[in-house]
């Protein structure tokens, strides 16, 4: 038997979806993709979600430019809320898909990359859709300096591991890894959470974290 629909549920979950969709809209650190235009980018977050990492960051590092960039606006609304009351000046948030990513940052322009908590794909015939697949590794080897890093952090080991295959198979050089980064010594900027990462540690998961260089581009 199919599980039966509240209709009222249904409207005020819509109504709620349309406000917040009305709140990025009107909010001055949002931009869609036919609103945005190449800035100075030095941090940029992938998935975001939310987009309160990249907050996070960017109180502690104000003389850096960050972006949180996810396909929902919906999501990104509470980050730029959060920015608006905290009175940041270095961070936007931009609503677009992962494989348009070129389109909206110059080449050999951003000093990191963050992909945070993204989804699995855990089946093998949507692996094209993860985010540390080789076609998305090329897109941030485009767009990464020379001297720029990748850092990745998940609770999800599987795909941890996969992701580490797809690192050394694509020639990007691993400069730090752990399988369990609250409990190393590594430094505590990557230990800033997201609001995923606060749920996974409160439930006793270890999170897994690799920070990693590009290949050189061939000239």
């Amino acid at each position: 038997m199919s599980e039966q629909v509240n209709p009222d549920e249904f409207i005020i979950t819509r109504k709620r979806k349309l406000y917040r969709f009305a709140l990025f809209s009107n909010s001055p650190f949002c931009f869609e993709a036919d609103e945005w235009t190449k800035i100075k980018v030095d941090t940029l977050e992938i998935g975001a979600g939310t987009g309160l990492f990249s907050v996070a960051l960017a109180n502690q590092m104000p003389e850096q430019q960050f972006v949180a960039f996810d396909v929902k606006a919906d999501r990104l609304q509470t980050g730029a809320r959060k920015a608006e009351e905290e009175n940041l000046t270095n961070i936007r948030f931009l609503r677009g898909r992962g494989d348009l990513l070129a389109d909206f940052f110059a080449p050999l322009s951003l000093e990191d990359i963050w992909i945070t908590f993204p989804d699995p794909f855990p089946k093998e015939r949507s692996a094209k859709h993860r985010l540390t697949h080789p076609r998305f590794l090329n897109i941030y080897r485009s767009l990464l300096k020379e001297d720029g890093k990748l850092y990745f952090k998940t609770d999800a080991r599987d795909l941890f591991e996969w992701s580490l295959e797809q690192f050394v198979d694509q020639g990007w050089a691993i400069t730090e890894l752990s399988f369990d980064l609250h409990d190393s010594s590594l430094s505590d900027i990557y230990k800033t959470k997201t609001t995923y990462e606060t749920r996974f540690i409160n439930e006793g998961l270890p999170i897994y974290f690799v920070s990693c260089t590009p290949p050189k581009i061939a000239k």
